[in-house]
């Protein structure tokens, strides 16, 4: 009786196509949990870099983002904090690595109707490769005493001007907003509406790479549900 050694090519091929099947399956997940945590870490990185600029220029420069009272920046690369009062001036004395674009967008084609950020914007690249574009016009950005942040962001309030967003991978795709998967246990696209509950999923939908942020006194933060659900959660 012959012995046979190996395996046949039914067997080769049913081994690989069920290799091939149990790939399909999990190598979209792994990626999107890789993206999901590399998002959410700079998103972090990046917020506490704002907030140092902020707190830097109220030491150094006697104003921070409610300081700002220019009417916009002169020149985005050259305005200067010991000169010029405008929201430029202020990154550009605290940043460091970076490059000012001014309202020319580094991208291609400019992500579009960020939830509450203005038509204009002034783009800063980082030294890590992220993107935050700031309202050039940004100014008097104070958020009053006993006002909600939500009211103070909502259409028509005082920092409805001074919303900004993240790009957290810079130019590179998917240049998309991070919007909520879940609201009120509903499936929704984003969730518009102040102090809702919001989830983002750890997906390519939903936790992508452009973060809301409102600029106000020494601080930065998430303007949207969704940009703090991922701010304030771990995974």
């Amino acid at each position: 009786m012959t012995k046979r050694f190996g395996f046949t090519l039914a067997e080769v091929l049913i081994t690989l196509g069920i290799i091939g099947v149990v790939a399909a399956m999990t190598i979209p997940t792994l990626v999107a949990n890789t993206n999901g945590a590399k998002f959410r870490s700079q998103f972090k990185k990046t917020l506490s870099t704002l907030n140092q600029a902020g707190l830097m220029a109220q030491a150094q420069y006697d104003f921070d983002y409610a300081g700002v009272t220019a009417d916009a920046c002169t020149d985005a690369a050259k305005d200067d904090p010991t000169k010029d009062s405008t929201v430029c001036a202020l990154l550009n004395g605290t940043l460091t690595g970076y490059t000012a674009h001014g309202t020319t967008a580094p991208y291609a084609d400019a992500p579009e109707d960020i939830t509450g950020v203005a038509d204009t914007v002034v783009y800063y690249s980082l030294a890590d490769g992220s993107i935050v574009a700031v309202p050039g016009t940004t100014k008097d950005c104070s958020l009053a005493l006993g006002t909600s942040l939500d009211d103070a962001i909502a259409e028509g309030g005082a920092l409805a001007g001074c919303i900004g967003y993240i790009d957290v991978n810079g130019i590179t795709l998917p240049n998309a907003e991070v919007n909520c998967s879940k609201v009120n246990n509903a499936d929704v696209a984003i969730a518009l509406t102040p102090g809702t509950p919001c989830e983002v999923k750890n997906n390519a939908t939903n936790l992508t790479d452009i973060f809301p942020v409102v600029f106000h006194d020494a601080t930065v933060e998430p303007a949207t549900n969704a940009a703090k659900y991922v701010l304030t959660s771990t995974k």
